[in-house]
Formats: C-alpha cells, structure tokens, sequence
C-alpha cells in the first residue's frame, strides 16, 4: 500500500492554568495597551452576563446563553478583525459584539425578545445572532464569495459551537470555501457540551479542526483560554484571508461554565467535580493571573474596574427597561418585503386589537 498524503493539526497554548508562560510568548505579548483593553472586554462581558441572567430571573429578560468559557476567544476575535470585514456570530458571541461596536442596551434588546436589538448601529453590516444551528456557516460562505467576486480586500469571521460541526451546513460550507477560496475563517468554540451532549459523544474524530482538512482547508487547534494562542491564531488566519490565501478553521478548546441557557439545568447531565476542574482553567483568571505577575494590574484597578463595568452594565439596563415596545404588529411587519394577501387579514386583526386600531 502506498502513502499519498499525510495531514497533520497544530495545537497552541502559550500560558498554564495559572496564567504562568510555557516557553516564549508570541509578539502579541508585547501590545500592552491591548492586552489590557481586551482583560477589561472580558470583565465587562461576564458582568453583563452576570446581569442578564438575572435579569431573565426575575421576568425582564427572555432567554439568555451564559457567555461564562467564552469571553477569551471572543475578545480575540473582537480585537483581530478589522472594522471593513463581516462578522458572522451564533449565540453567544456577546464578548465579540461588543469589540464590534455592539452597544450593551443592543445585546439586552436582543435577548428581551426585541429584533431592533439586532439593528447594529455601528456594524451594520455584521449578521444578525443566529439562534438556529450551523445555518449561518452558509451566509458566511456567501458574504465571503462577494468580497471575491468584488476583488475586496476583507474578510469574514463565523462562529459555531462544537455541536453544530455536525450539522450538514458546516461541512457543505467548508467545502465551498475551500473550493472557491474565499476568505473566511470559522471559528469552532469547543466548549465541550452541545446542550447535554458531550464533546465524546457529538464525533468520532479526534479533533474538530482535522474536519478542515476534507475541504483543503487548515485546522488549528487553541487553548480556548489562553488569550495569547487564540489572538495569534486569529490575527494570522485574518491575514491569511485578507492576503488571498482562502479560509481557515479554528477550534477553540473551551468549556462552558455556565447552563446552556437559562431554559437548562446542566446539573442534571455533568458532576459537579467536572465543573470545578473546568473553573480552574478559567481564561479571564488566567489573564489576569499573567497581568499581576507582569506588574501591569493592580488589586486597585481590579477594584475601579469592577465597580466601572457594574456601573456602566446598570446604565445599559435602564435603557433597555425605558424602551417602548413595538406593537404586536411587529412581527409581520419585517418577515416578508410586501406581506403576502393571506397574512393582510391577520394583520389588520392586530391592529384592531392593539389600541383601537391604531397599529
């Protein structure tokens, strides 16, 4: 028998749990006023994480994905994109969005149940969270074939979770990019759960990123919370995509900290021992781990920075609580560019209900 190809996937990780280097850090250690920008990112994002959920508790807000194992890779991908390209984002991306431009009351509208909050007013051109799954992969493809076919010199950055690869639309998307060369990068963030199904359960192969390589693509692999691999791996697949060189996929190894959303309960499908050992390797400690060894961050700051982003997650929160709420007219007034005849009836039924008429 004859060997006619060997494939390989590269594994990064430039920090131990503690936030201790293994070796020498890549050039990205060196921007300080960036490292220091995106541990604040992160701080800010867990703490409206934190808000939301209560928020939801008590009536306010709908149904809510916990960011908690995300911020990290997040924050990396905010900080390496560049304004011009499309970010392609699913369901818990809030630490991204918010490196985009997203504002605070935006990302509490959306999840309130209100789509205006998907009306981004500094990236328009992003693409709305996607709540179904893997479906997005598609629109990334197709954003990316217009910067090719327009000669644009941009990008496109999708994110999905470990268990939407298992979906046809990643790998029928993949297969494109690859084919035609488009410059994408798909971001898997592994986070070892797809609802209560388990990374060991969700696919036979050893990693997610060696599905890259059917589709010629490469597959990276990151420690998901080490900021320092996961901001090298996507400033070098963005450059990658913005010189001509086609896509690249990224697996993220995370976890997630918190129950998939506030509908679930993951204590009834994981120990409580797994979710310990998991804490323990939490990102954002890590980085601030690394800061105070560095003499970059300072108990003092810690402080100021926890009281700023309560401060500023409270003034976000009553906004959105002061916004009116559209008519229930609303939900047919943008599914459909002219409604269609059957749906006219229904709408003008609505409208009657809805303050005598005046929707």
């Amino acid at each position: 028998m004859k060997e006619l190809y060997e494939f390989h996937v590269d594994s990064t990780r430039y920090l131990d749990e503690d936030g201790t280097p293994l070796g020498e850090l890549p050039i990205q250690a060196e921007n300080t006023e960036r490292i220091l920008a995106a541990y604040r990112n992160m701080v800010l994002a867990r703490t409206l994480d934190s808000k939301a959920i209560a928020l939801q508790r008590t009536g306010k807000c709908g149904t809510y994905p916990s960011v908690l194992g995300h911020e990290v890779i997040g924050t990396a991908i905010g900080q390496s994109m560049a304004k011009t390209d499309v970010f392609v984002p699913y369901y818990r991306d809030q630490a991204a969005h918010l490196l985009r431009g997203v504002s605070l009351k935006e990302l509490l509208l959306y999840w309130g149940g209100d789509e205006r909050g998907c009306a981004w007013e500094h990236c328009p051109e992003d693409l709305p969270i996607a709540v179904p799954i893997a479906t997005q992969c598609g629109h990334a493809v197709g954003v990316a074939s217009a910067f090719r076919i327009r000669g644009e010199s941009r990008a496109v950055v999708c994110c999905i979770g470990d268990g939407g690869t298992s979906k046809g639309d990643f790998m029928e998307s993949l297969n494109l990019a690859g084919a035609w060369h488009l410059p994408v990068v798909f971001v898997v963030i592994n986070n070892q759960w797809a609802i209560s199904t388990p990374r060991s359960l969700q696919s036979g192969a050893e990693t997610i990123a060696q599905k890259a390589i059917a589709a010629g693509l490469p597959g990276h692999i990151v420690d998901g919370n080490d900021y320092f691999a996961c901001a090298e791996a996507l400033d070098n697949a963005l450059k990658r995509a913005h010189d001509g060189k086609g896509a690249a996929v990224i697996e993220a190894v995370t976890y997630r900290l918190g129950d998939h959303t506030t509908a679930d309960d993951a204590t009834r499908y994981r120990s409580a021992d797994e979710l310990k050992q998991a804490w323990e390797k939490d990102g954002v400690k890590r980085l601030q781990n690394w800061l105070y060894s560095n003499d970059l961050w300072s108990p003092d700051q810690e402080k100021d920075l926890q009281a700023e982003a309560k401060k500023t997650i409270d003034e976000a929160v009553e906004a959105y609580l002061a916004t009116e709420a559209e008519p229930p007219t609303a939900m047919l007034d943008y599914l459909f560019e002219s409604l269609p005849a059957a749906l006219q009836g229904q709408r003008e039924q609505i409208a009657d209900k809805y303050r005598g008429g005046s929707a």
